[in-house]
């Protein structure tokens, strides 16, 4: 039996076009854009058609986007990179946060800054008041992702950045889960810098990009023959970066009709298993602005039990608090308990899940469910 994958948050599959786009810059198209010749300028060309499509994905001009390795990169340079030449001061992480920008901010310890953590409430939500009333006279820095790839949900990031700049506060919003899924603009949501992740939607893994908004001036966090604007040292990864640029063409001509078609897929599964087991798992964070391709269910059984049963479907589960993982820690901020942690799954589709496979998964569902029952 073909394998179901419900796991797109996780990463996705690259797209037929994208990996086209890149094929010709592995071999024939190799050099850098850098050499002075028709050749290398033509590549050189093509980088910034890239840089020009990763821009109008998420609405700004094309010499704010810093090309990066993927989100882990662009976060670390968003944070460290903005922070680490500024007398020591006070920066504020939600706990919802994926482990870059944490370990990120954590580092800045080192050299004097004070790292506070905003909690969110049991809908996973971080809340803009909350955020204003933690803001000190010294506070620099406040990091809030768009939306959480574990719950889903989608974080308040305009109404904390207004907040934010009312004290002159820069905000970092890390959007790698929310591209490809809802609309992001940067304008619209106030961000001073916002990561990208290519193969979150449907481009190639190691490559990503930092938007930083014009007239702020961030230090590079790696050294040697400077690039991307004196930020990334050494070679252009151009097929990636192409990759990239191809990847942000799809997602912005899909725009319109992937919320509606994630959505839709996303309801029927939802559907299916609330209907096929008993007793019906509890969805977590219900009624919360959430991604249209995501749902999180606490089952009576464990996770693991289900997925062992389910050798066909591929889900992501709570594994354990030891070690703990980003699943673990993000479903204990939400109040969840290590028995309901490990009873815990988070189901994603993509654009090229079908209605068949959501219909076959229940159905795999359900019958690992009703043997987890048994054992």
């Amino acid at each position: 039996m073909s394998l179901i994958y419900l796991d797109y948050n996780r990463t996705t599959p690259l797209a037929p076009s994208v990996g086209e786009a890149m094929e010709p810059y592995w071999s024939t198209h190799f050099m850098l854009p850098n050499q002075e010749h028709p050749y290398a300028q033509a590549i050189g060309e093509s980088l910034e058609s890239a840089r020009e499509s990763v821009a109008f994905l998420v609405g700004c001009e094309p010499f704010e986007i810093v090309f990066t390795s993927g989100g882990t990169e662009a976060n670390n340079l968003a944070i460290i990179g903005m922070l680490r030449e500024q007398p020591p001061g006070h920066v504020l992480v939600s706990a919802l946060e994926h482990q870059s920008v944490i370990d990120s901010a954590s580092s800045l310890a080192a050299l004097g800054w004070q790292v506070d953590s905003v909690a969110c409430d049991r809908r996973g939500t971080v809340d803009a008041e909350l955020v204003a009333s933690r803001i000190q006279d010294d506070t620099r820095l406040v990091c809030v992702q768009l939306a959480n790839p574990v719950l889903g949900t989608i974080q308040p990031v305009r109404e904390i950045a207004e907040a934010c700049h009312r004290r002159g506060v820069l905000v970092h919003c890390d959007a790698t889960q929310a591209i490809g899924k809802i609309p992001v603009d940067v304008g619209q949501l106030h961000a001073d810098m916002l990561a990208i992740s290519g193969h979150k939607f449907y481009g190639p893994k190691g490559s990503g990009a930092l938007y930083v908004r014009r007239g702020l001036g961030l230090s590079p966090i790696a050294f040697g023959e400077p690039r991307e604007m004196g930020l990334r040292p050494g070679a252009e990864n151009i097929p990636a970066w192409i990759g990239l640029g191809a990847a942000a063409s799809l997602a912005s001509r899909a725009a319109t009709d992937s919320d509606s078609s994630l959505d839709q897929l996303c309801q029927r599964l939802i559907k299916g298993v609330l209907s096929s087991v008993s007793p019906s798992p509890k969805i977590l964070c219900e009624g919360s602005p959430r991604l249209p391709n995501t749902v999180t269910m606490e089952f009576s059984v464990s996770a693991r039990k289900i997925q062992s049963a389910a050798r066909q479907l591929v889900v992501a589960s709570a594994r354990s608090d030891s070690p703990p993982d980003e699943m673990t820690q993000v479903l204990r901020a939400v109040g969840l308990a290590p028995s309901q942690v490990a009873r815990t799954i988070r189901f994603s589709v993509g654009w090229t899940t079908t209605r068949d496979q959501i219909d076959r998964a229940v159905e795999l569902l359900a019958d690992a469910f009703d043997s987890s029952l048994s054992h």
